[in-house]
């Protein structure tokens, strides 16, 4: 059987795989989100750390000639970016909504300016990292392709389970979740409540750049905006999945595989507009959060600056 010409086994590995591969950029957000949150600080800047990332680890590959700087250069300066919004969210009790929207409209405002700047004549590309394949696993006939991806969706796949075991079987995990459900306990028995959120949001940050890094190994080349709402979808996943790392990752899935349909539908060249296609994987959004609004509980202090 083939479908658009294409036997119909090829057809389901590659949009397992496409779904594998676009899905890692929304895990990774939904799990810097995820750390953010779970301490009690509200995230909707996941976007503009992404953003940071992917253009802070294009400069470091164009500027080292090796994307493993790169990399490490994306990371710090998210996490440099986190730490903004920690320090207006937590030190000075800003809206957190409103610091999140600050440091986005900032991203999209700083990449876009110093890469019209500096790097839109020439356009250098930063170099990619190399695909990595399972051993064994690559060699099963027809659905091996899985198994063959960036460095970036095994690290992605490794943080989910990591992020897990941190969170519920962690004192530093106990922590976490205490302050972001009940801060003013947490200081009566002696958790720095401050210290905790900082390291918590920092940490969130860099796993958001890291979605970032992966946009940039995936092209080699920078575009301003280029993140183009993954991180707001990043969002969703985490509250679709009810702010749990394995139900994050899930719900990335599911806004992957979205997204793999739309592309193995241009791909197949159907005779449908283009945009109505393109509004798949965002259609998909909006219903699951329609769904899963009033479901899904978010930790009990997120959003709520604390005052000793």
């Amino acid at each position: 059987m083939t479908v658009c010409g294409v036997p119909i086994e090829i057809l389901i590995a590659t949009l397992l795989a496409t779904t594998l591969r676009v899905a890692t950029p929304l895990t990774l957000g939904a799990l810097g989100g995820l750390f953010c949150e779970r301490s009690g600080v509200v995230n909707i800047a996941i976007e503009g750390m992404m953003l940071v990332g992917a253009f802070a680890s294009y400069v470091g590959g164009v500027v080292t000639g090796s994307l493993w700087a790169g990399l490490l250069i994306g990371l710090l300066a998210a996490a440099a970016t986190a730490l903004l919004h920690a320090v207006l969210s937590i030190t000075f009790r800003v809206d957190q909504i409103i610091s999140g929207t600050v440091v986005n409209i900032l991203a999209f405002g700083v990449t876009g300016f110093y890469y019209d700047q500096f790097f839109a004549r020439n356009a250098p590309t930063a170099g990619k990292l190399p695909q990595i394949s399972v051993p064994l696993l690559e060699d099963i006939p027809v659905f091996g392709r899985l198994f063959t991806q960036q460095p970036v969706v095994w690290i992605a796949l490794l943080l989910v389970v990591v992020t897990h075991v941190v969170l519920f079987f962690t004192r530093w995990g106990l922590r976490t979740r205490a302050v972001g459900e009940h801060p003013r306990a947490a200081d009566t028995v002696g958790v720095n409540v401050f210290f905790v959120r900082y390291v918590n949001v920092v940490i969130g940050g860099a796993i958001a750049g890291l979605a970032g890094v992966y946009l940039i190994a995936e092209v080699s080349s920078f575009s301003p905006g280029m993140t183009v709402g993954r991180g707001f979808i990043a969002l969703a996943a985490l509250i679709f999945g009810k702010w749990t790392p394995i139900g994050s990752w899930g719900a990335a899935l599911l806004f992957g595989f979205a997204q793999a349909v739309q592309i193995n539908i241009q791909q197949c060249g159907v005779d449908f507009p283009a945009q109505i296609i393109g509004m798949l994987p965002y259609v998909v959004t909006i219903i699951v959060l329609a769904g899963v609004v009033g479901r899904s509980t978010a930790p009990a202090a997120a959003g709520v600056p604390y005052e000793k």
